[in-house]
């Protein structure tokens, strides 16, 4: 009975607390007005003046790289479109189409020459080595086997000096090398005849001669028999002191 009763006792204990508790949180609503704040233009004003209340991004200009980069791009996407999209080409790219056969019709042209050119060149120049290789072998034999003499004075009757020049200097070598003041062969140049005889007294006349020789003979210099006999002159007068010896 006790129990019970004490039970109950708490039972009203916690129902006056919570009536207590609900009824201290009630809910005050404030009915009072607010006033109305008006903004006049000349308030929007002044903050659209004033710069740290402007948030526009401006868009700063492209230089004339980034432009032309640009155009390219959209140049050529253009020309791919029409490629390959059936895009009708307009404007400069026509134009440029419109020319594009001609371009690529003189590239060919120039590819063309360029490779006959080339293949020109290599021919002469596989012509020059054969002819060189005959005419030194040609010298070799007028040196070794032929009359020169005779051949001089065949050449002088056909008036053909030039060519007389030309032996009397194969003639001036043949002597030298019976002689033993050089050591002709066929691989040497006149410039090594010219160091092997720099020591001796036939330097300044062989060098005379050998201008003489390549002046007329290599630069095809057309001579008359006046001509042709002051510079034999000097080719006699190297020969008599060479055979004097």
């Amino acid at each position: 009975m006790q129990k019970l009763l004490f039970s109950l006792l708490i039972c009203i204990t916690f129902s006056i607390s919570a009536y207590s508790f609900q009824d201290s949180t009630n809910v005050e609503y404030d009915d009072a007005s607010m006033p109305v704040q008006k903004i006049t233009e000349e308030d929007l004003q002044s903050y659209k003046d004033d710069s740290s209340y402007n948030y526009t991004l401006e868009k700063a200009d492209n230089s004339w790289w980034e432009k032309f980069k640009t155009w390219l791009y959209s140049y050529w996407l253009r020309f791919f479109q029409w490629l390959f999209g059936g895009e009708k080409a307009v404007g400069y790219l026509s134009a440029f189409l419109g020319l594009l056969p001609y371009l690529l019709l003189v590239i060919l042209i120039v590819v063309a020459v360029l490779f006959f050119l080339k293949t020109n060149m290599n021919s002469i120049s596989l012509s020059k080595k054969n002819k060189s290789a005959v005419t030194l072998s040609e010298e070799e034999n007028i040196i070794k086997n032929e009359d020169i003499q005779q051949l001089i004075k065949n050449a002088l009757e056909d008036k053909n000096y030039r060519l007389a020049i030309r032996y009397y200097y194969l003639y001036i070598l043949k002597i030298m090398s019976e002689k033993d003041l050089i050591d002709w062969q066929l691989q040497k140049t006149n410039d090594d005849y010219q160091k092997e005889l720099s020591n001796s007294t036939y330097a300044k006349p062989f060098v005379t001669i050998t201008r003489l020789y390549d002046y007329i003979w290599y630069g095809d210099f057309a001579i008359d028999e006046t001509k042709y006999n002051k510079a034999a002159a000097e080719f006699i007068k190297l020969q008599n002191s060479i055979t004097k010896k």
